[in-house]
């Protein structure tokens, strides 16, 4: 084999590499002898360079060179005399020829001496499960023979001395027949025997519903052999054991702790004859049951189970089971006698306490002294010191269950008239000074504008420079008789006095006053028609005048209207229920029946007083939100309602101490209260709003009013909004007191005027023929004014409550006006409700381009001129 050459060694190639690649390099055309006899040549040359290398450098250090050949040609005969040792050696061990080497004679000796040690083994093997297989049937025989005498407690010893020895059987006699036979015949003793332990014992501790019997000891059956109750009890098995007394602790929690603590019984002990014990139960009286008694019954059943019981357990269980019956006990004591017995009075309290007070004595007594309780574990005593807590809460639950039977009941204890708190300001007697006086100003009583006081003219619009001082003012008629756009719709035919089944009426001895009414953005300062429409006087709202008279006087004034409004009955129920609770947390707080170290005592009944407040905001609106969708007029009572709350609140806030801290709580229930009644009260509002927003939809922008049939769908559409509001406001004012009734009612006939208004407005061309529609489409909703009028020789207050009334009555005259009454009312400043960007489109949409209307154009964009 060649010597490899290293890696990182250069290669060079051989000459027969060569050679080869030259030959395969070759083609046929290319091959001839020359060429072979070339490659000959080259190799023949090659051979003898290597050869005379080989020579050189054996003769370069030539005695080194004979030096290893010698030593090669000696290691070379040592190696042929080893070897030749070697095989007479084997020959000597091992002839495998005539096997009478060392080696076989050695086999042979050994495979002798294994055989006997083999039958040795079997033998000792033999005898020593011979031997405990008779040990095992010595004590199954005697295991038997106890059993069938009923010697069970010997038994039992002697099955686990029989359950050792099956345990350390030989692995050998483990697996034979006969052991396995024995372990199923011991399995089925050791059964029996568990058999009549449990039969023992369930003749010894007897448990029913009515009484508990235990007996000291017991005949075994079938035998004559008595057996102690303690002997019993220590035989049985771990897992029967266990089983037996799990059995036990149920049924003594089920029929004797659980029940007795649930229901009037009493108990009785008897001794029995060959010392059985006795103990039963049966029912009491329940009318005249003093709650102790239940507490003495279960003194007395807990003294009978550690007497004839608890002593004759086994140790393993001497301590563990009575304390597993301490959990149950304590439980039921609290769940079943105590709890259930929190007095929902605080005349009952007293003797609910000395209830308490036994409970825990017998707490200290029995369980943590008899069935030894942990004594820093006592839940009793923690329940106790706490009772002023749970008496507050459960009177809570009761105070709020209270409430909510009354919150959701559907039927309802009638409703009442309540009186307004916050009645309508009426003016002060204002005395006048250095020979003065003054006429009030009407306009201001009603929210119109302030600081006017220009008078109308009776027979024209009023423009007139000059003013006629009138000491007197007759008001005028709202509307002339013949020019009432209902008389033509026939809707004054069945209209009756406003005065006429007023809510109100009743309380009204004197000339009423409008309530008053919400502020208006944009107060107009004159409503006058210009005379050059040759038409009567029309005026909505009323004038005001300056005295000249000097002499010295006072205004009289009169004292105002009482408001009242609709409040559903359960509302004084749920007062009552409020003020019987602060009365409750009063009486508690001054009972003095707890001791010092209690913080604020009645706290909690008190806060169940404002919690009340909570849950009829949380519970009636969901209860009742169905009919509220159906009805507003049942809303709006809601919002009645939450309103009346509120301010008997703020009346029982003065019940509470000022340093209290739930002074506050007050402040904010009542403030909560007044928030849900304003929100719903303004969502009735709104959604009545957005119904006559839907109705108006019809009308569908009052565009092409010129066709018949859109005219009568637009004339629909206005008919059936003046019908909603005539029907929605004998609904309201039967509910709302006077001024929230008016301003519900104007934010109303609001929404639709000033949708009119808008789709008007937003057209953007109106022919001659349309502008006339819709002028009488316009007038329609003039009939609502009717519905602000409470004497009928007083004029209306509608423009105090619909803000944009003025403007409303000016858009269907200025539909028929023409461009000079336009432009004259403009100056006169009687148009400052409208923009001047929707004068500038109303005009532009009614009148054709020429140069007086780019002149009255450019003059609105002006601006509107200031006030004189």
């Amino acid at each position: 084999m060649a010597f490899p050459i290293p890696s990182h060694l250069p290669r060079q190639q051989d000459v027969s590499s060569k050679i080869l690649s030259k030959i395969d390099e070759a083609t046929g055309q290319t091959l001839n002898a020359s060429l072979a006899s070339s490659w000959l040549a080259e190799l023949d040359e090659t051979i003898q360079l290597t050869k005379k290398r080989i020579h050189d450098r054996i003769h370069a250090d030539l005695p080194a060179f004979e030096r290893q050949l010698s030593s090669s040609k000696s290691v070379q005969e040592r190696l042929k005399s080893l070897t030749n040792n070697v095989d007479n050696l084997n020959e000597t061990l091992s002839n495998p020829e005539t096997q009478s080497g060392l080696v076989p004679t050695l086999v042979k000796a050994l495979t002798a001496h294994a055989a006997l040690a083999q039958q040795t083994t079997n033998a000792t093997t033999t005898h020593n499960a011979l031997l405990h297989l008779q040990r095992c049937r010595s004590e199954f025989n005697s295991l038997s023979s106890l059993v069938q005498v009923g010697r069970l407690p010997e038994a039992v010893e002697a099955s686990k001395g029989l359950n050792t020895l099956l345990d350390e059987a030989p692995i050998p006699l483990s697996q034979a027949d006969v052991i396995h036979d024995i372990k199923r015949r011991f399995r089925a003793l050791k059964d029996r025997t568990e058999e009549q332990l449990s039969d023992a014992y369930t003749q010894s501790i007897f448990v029913t519903a009515s009484e508990i019997k235990i007996r000291s000891s017991v005949q075994i059956r079938k035998s004559d052999t008595i057996l102690e109750l303690s002997s019993i009890l220590s035989s049985l098995s771990p897992s029967s054991f266990s089983s037996h007394l799990a059995t036990l602790r149920r049924d003594i929690t089920t029929h004797y702790i659980d029940h007795i603590l649930s229901q009037p019984c009493s108990t009785t002990v008897s001794p029995g004859s060959g010392g059985d014990h006795q103990l039963s139960q049966f029912p009491s009286p329940p009318n005249s049951e003093d709650r102790t008694a239940r507490l003495e019954n279960m003194c007395t059943i807990l003294t009978f189970l550690q007497t004839h019981l608890f002593a004759f357990l086994p140790p393993s269980q001497n301590e563990a089971f009575p304390k597993s019956l301490c959990k149950p006990l304590s439980i039921a004591i609290l769940n079943r006698l105590l709890i259930p017995s929190l007095p929902s009075s605080l005349g009952l309290l007293p003797v609910f306490l000395e209830l308490v007070k036994r409970a825990t004595e017998f707490e200290d007594k029995y369980i943590v002294g008899i069935l030894g309780y942990a004594a820093h574990d006592r839940e009793i005593k923690a329940w106790a010191d706490g009772v002023s807590g749970h008496y507050e809460r459960k009177r809570r639950m009761d105070i709020l269950e209270s409430a909510r039977v009354v919150i959701v009941d559907a039927e309802d204890d009638g409703t009442f008239m309540a009186e307004l708190a916050k009645q309508v300001a009426e003016p002060e007697v204002i005395p006048v000074q250095g020979g003065e006086s003054v006429q009030e100003d009407t306009d201001a009583l009603w929210g119109l504008d302030e600081g006017s006081k220009e008078e109308t003219d009776e027979n024209g619009w009023g423009f007139d420079d000059e003013e006629e001082p009138e000491p007197e003012m007759e008001p005028e008629p709202t509307t002339e008789q013949n020019d009432d756009p209902a008389d033509a719709w026939g809707w004054n035919d069945e209209e009756t006095s406003p005065v006429d089944d007023d809510p109100w009426g009743e309380e009204l001895d004197e000339p009423t006053r409008p309530p008053a009414a919400p502020s208006i953005s944009k107060p107009t300062s004159r409503l006058e028609k210009p005379s050059t429409k040759g038409k009567g006087p029309h005026t909505n709202g009323t004038s005001s005048t300056k005295s000249t008279d000097t002499r010295p006087r006072q205004i009289t004034t009169k004292a105002p209207p009482k408001e009242t409004y609709l409040v559903s009955g359960r509302t004084k129920n749920i007062i009552r229920l409020v003020e019987d609770a602060l009365h409750e947390s009063r009486e508690f707080a001054s009972s003095q029946l707890f001791s010092s170290s209690i913080s604020l005592p009645g706290t909690l009944i008190l806060r169940s007083a404002l919690s009340i407040f909570d849950l009829y905001r949380a519970l009636y609106p969901v209860t009742f939100g169905a009919h509220f969708a159906l009805s507003s007029e049942l809303a709006l009572r809601f919002s009645n309602d939450c309103l009346y709350l509120s301010e008997e609140t703020g009346k029982l806030e003065s019940a509470v101490p000022g340093d209290s801290p739930l002074k506050q709580n007050f402040e904010d229930t009542k403030e909560n209260l007044k928030v849900l009644g304003d929100s719903w009260f303004e969502d009735s509002i709104d959604n009545q709003r957005q119904s006559v927003n839907e109705i108006l939809t019809a009308a569908a922008g009052f565009t092409d009013t010129g066709e018949q049939d859109q005219y009568d769908a637009c004339e629909s559409a206005i008919t059936r909004v003046l019908q909603e509001i005539r029907l929605l406001a004998p609904q309201w004012k039967g509910v709302l007191p006077r001024s929230k009734y008016y301003i519900a009612l104007g934010f109303v006939v609001d929404a639709a005027l000033s949708r009119v208004l808008a789709d008007i407005l937003a057209l953007p061309d109106i022919p001659e023929v349309e502008s006339h529609r819709l002028s009488e489409l316009c007038r329609i909703l003039n009939a609502l004014e009717g519905l602000f009028v409470e004497d009928t020789k007083q004029p209306s207050f509608v423009v105090a409550y619909v803000p944009s009334w003025l403007k409303f009555s000016y858009l269907s005259e200025l539909l028929e006006a023409s461009i000079a009454d336009i432009s004259y009312l403009f100056e006169e400043g009687a148009l400052v409700d409208f923009e001047v960007d929707e004068l500038v489109k109303l005009v532009r949409a009614l009148f054709a381009d020429t140069n007086l209307r780019t002149a009255t154009v450019n003059k609105l964009m002006g601006g509107h001129p200031l006030p004189q």
